[in-house]
């Protein structure tokens, strides 16, 4: 008997560079996790990260899952690099420690981890996740990586991951963008997400192409692209007071055909319903640097994802039988 599925909200932002909803810049809906994926500051400070930190921790989710592109917590950054932008990298990382010990915060820098939701109030569904603060070489900032580095980087993410967080997204799946000359997401992780095809690929970093898109995966094309479905998503938060929500229950929108959160652990990969995978862009910041003209900077919401995941104490019952 497999595990019971109960649904779960996920709040997804990405790409707040320095705003908060402390400061009235967007409003958190309410929901079981919050992903942040990635570029939560202008400039990686000291002062910027903790600032960021500090109303991550503090909103009301039971699981908060960071992927990041802060150039101070890039490792391969110097501290005499950092000195010289006044960075200040060490107290960056102990701004970063002192986070995770948070129970209820994770912080994923080209990982994995096993999330349970054990509040008895909440949904005590479990999912796999990935997150990876990476993308594309362009200019100087942190966690970046070269064409040739492309390959080995994201043969890391696992094959059995319910969720995939990239600050970067894949080519051609909510990554349009006229300043940078169209497609600007990388081929090679659209690739892996071919071979993966997990249930939710959320990332950032083109703030224009903020948006949803389901993708069918060709099971059957040796190159197992995926080709996407008619189903465009109709914001149902825009120019109003309601939420931007993305419904893959059944109960508003067709059922999200993703078996991953449950046979997907266990069984072949081709055969187990790992039909569709549900690509988010959430980024927070809807105008690019340096916000010019009359309206200056403008903000999305938030985007929220209804999804069905397995309950973790059916769940374990599951795989002791398997």
């Amino acid at each position: 008997m497999a595990p019971k599925l109960r649904k779960t909200r996920i709040v997804c932002v990405s790409d707040t560079h320095n705003a908060n909803p402390q400061d009235g810049a967007f409003k958190l809906p309410k929901g079981d996790v919050l992903i942040h994926a990635g570029d939560f500051t202008n400039q990686g400070t000291y002062s910027e990260i903790n600032k960021a930190l500090t109303w991550i921790l503090q909103s009301d989710y039971e699981a908060k899952i960071e992927g990041n592109h802060e150039k101070s917590l890039d490792p391969t950054v110097s501290d005499l690099e950092a000195d010289d932008q006044a960075l200040k990298t060490r107290d960056s990382h102990a701004a970063l420690q002192a986070a995770t010990q948070n129970p209820s915060f994770t912080y994923l820098n080209h990982s994995a981890a096993l999330i349970k939701l054990t509040s008895p109030e909440g949904p005590r569904t479990s999912f796999t996740v990935f997150g990876s603060p990476f993308s594309p070489q362009d200019g100087p900032w942190g966690f970046s990586y070269t064409p040739e580095q492309a390959s080995a980087l994201w043969q890391k993410i696992p094959s059995q991951t319910d969720i995939v967080i990239t600050h970067t997204p894949s080519k051609g799946l909510c990554d349009e963008s006229p300043t940078r000359g169209g497609a600007a997401g990388c081929e090679v992780l659209r690739q892996r997400l071919s071979e993966v095809r997990p249930m939710l690929a959320v990332c950032g970093h083109v703030h224009e192409a903020r948006g949803v898109k389901r993708v069918r995966w060709d099971l059957l094309d040796g190159d197992g692209d995926g080709e996407a479905q008619e189903w465009v998503w109709r914001d149902p938060g825009e120019g109003n007071k309601k939420q931007s929500l993305v419904d893959l229950t059944g109960k508003r929108e067709t059922r999200l055909e993703n078996g991953s959160a449950v046979e997907g652990r266990a069984g072949d990969r081709e055969t187990v319903g790992r039909e569709e995978t549900c690509v988010i862009n959430a980024a927070i910041m809807a105008s690019s640097w340096p916000h010019k003209g009359k309206d200056g900077k403008k903000y999305n919401k938030p985007i929220v994802v209804d999804v069905d995941l397995p309950t973790w104490e059916d769940d374990e019952i599951f795989q002791e039988r398997i």
